[in-house]
């Protein structure tokens, strides 16, 4: 997960948008702008593991294709398996935005999905995409209830 680079003070965030002047915005919408950001750094990420993936499988074909006789096949293979891993990975984050950026849409953004109650601030600041409280996380991890 991406690491906030800023943290919000006031509980009604800002926005300029390029050729107006800055207007108040609901929280929704000021963490819309903040996950959209977030969906641009995991779109470039996706982008930057497809090519070294692609640049992995490559130089792949030009070596000996017996992985199993080949010492410099098993640093392939390895190389080739944890790319795909954190390809999964940021795909499975990008999605985890999108889903965020359509609670902020539907005007849900920032509410438990179990019980209803806020998310709190510093948790949405710590993971953007939180769909539950901390009090509902726990219980659904087993930690407690």
């Amino acid at each position: 997960m991406i690491a906030p680079t800023r943290r919000r003070s006031a509980p009604v965030p800002t926005t300029t948008l390029p050729g107006s002047r800055p207007t108040s915005v609901g929280p929704s919408a000021g963490w819309g702008v903040r996950l959209a950001e977030e969906r641009l750094l995991a779109q470039q990420r996706l982008r930057d593991l497809t090519r070294d993936l692609d640049s992995v499988v490559s130089a792949s074909r030009d070596t000996n294709a017996d992985d199993e006789h080949d010492p410099e096949g098993a640093t392939i293979a390895f190389e080739r398996s944890q790319i795909a891993a954190l390809t999964r990975q940021a795909t499975q984050h990008l999605e985890e935005v999108d889903a965020a950026l359509a609670r902020v849409r539907a005007a849900t953004y920032g509410l438990c999905e179990t019980c209803g109650r806020a998310i709190a601030q510093d948790r949405l600041e710590a993971r953007p995409t939180a769909r539950t409280c901390i009090a509902c996380a726990r219980v659904t991890r087993g930690q407690g209830g």
